[in-house]
């Protein structure tokens, strides 16, 4: 495969196994990961010889998320010209962007397995959001954190998730933005089971993606899609909506001073303009 910068692509026997490799920070999502992402799964999703998949992260975390200070050329132009519809529309664009992006993992016809240990914020939990199966490490910490920087989350957790967690855990992290653990995000079903330490998640993912390869790869790929098939349209339908209310409503007083924030590292200081 590619040599890609955002991951490294490795397989063994007929298990995939994507990693997750910055360069940010905790491995934040810049524009290299936006961009590979949908070439590496459109890649596995054709190659017959992949018949299941393990996505995971490099180094201590999953992921932190979004990576502000790469994608900042993104938001630059809509809080500059706020009144204008061209900087509105370009946004627009970039976000259903970077939700084709992450519905590539979900369209992946391959069942894939998150391996999540350390932090797993934001993009991150969309990411998540998107695979089959998810696995945790003892140490593992989620937050749905876009609110606590100004941003109504836009590229899958809130249509993803009331699946997966039910709409009222939804809603709680959603709104306070709050991080949880391990235990909790096992408790709410989030997560299927929690393993010891980093090696241990990873090793189990691969067992698992093992005894999901054994069996026929076109009934694994046919019950994915008959379980996908009721909740697609509503998913598309809710990625559209929401990428239209932040075209129109995002630029704020209050995301520059998250953005600011960031960049000064000190707390944000909100006033709902």
């Amino acid at each position: 495969m590619t040599d890609w910068k955002a991951f490294t692509v490795e397989r063994a026997d007929d298990i995939a196994t994507v990693t997750l490799t910055g360069p940010g920070k905790g491995n934040a999502m810049g524009p290299d990961f936006w961009r590979e992402l949908p070439q590496i799964f459109g890649e596995l999703d054709s190659d017959p010889e992949v018949r299941a998949v393990v996505l995971t992260g490099a180094g201590k975390h999953f992921s932190y998320g979004l990576d502000l200070p790469a994608m900042a050329p993104t938001f630059g132009p809509l809080l500059a010209d706020r009144a204008l519809a061209a900087p509105r529309t370009d946004f627009l664009n970039d976000v259903r962007r970077l939700q084709a992006s992450v519905t590539a993992v979900a369209d992946c016809r391959k069942p894939v397995i998150a391996a999540v240990s350390g932090w797993c914020i934001g993009g991150g939990l969309d990411l998540i959001a998107a695979v089959d199966i998810r696995l945790a490490s003892a140490e593992a910490k989620f937050s749905l954190r876009e609110a606590k920087v100004a941003i109504v989350a836009d590229v899958g957790s809130l249509q993803r998730l009331p699946g997966i967690i039910g709409e009222g855990h939804l809603r709680e992290l959603a709104l306070t933005g709050k991080d949880i653990d391990a235990a909790r995000a096992e408790k709410i079903g989030l997560i299927n089971d929690v393993y010891p330490d980093q090696d241990a998640v990873l090793a189990a993912a691969r067992t698992l993606a093992r005894e999901i390869a054994a069996n026929p790869p076109l009934v694994v790929q046919g019950v994915k899609d008959v379980l996908d098939q009721p909740r697609a349209g509503r998913v598309a339908d809710g990625l559209r909506y929401v990428s239209a209310w932040n075209a129109a409503f995002l630029p704020s007083e209050d995301l520059t001073e998250a953005m600011q924030s960031v960049f000064e590292k000190r707390p944000p200081e909100f006033k709902g303009r």
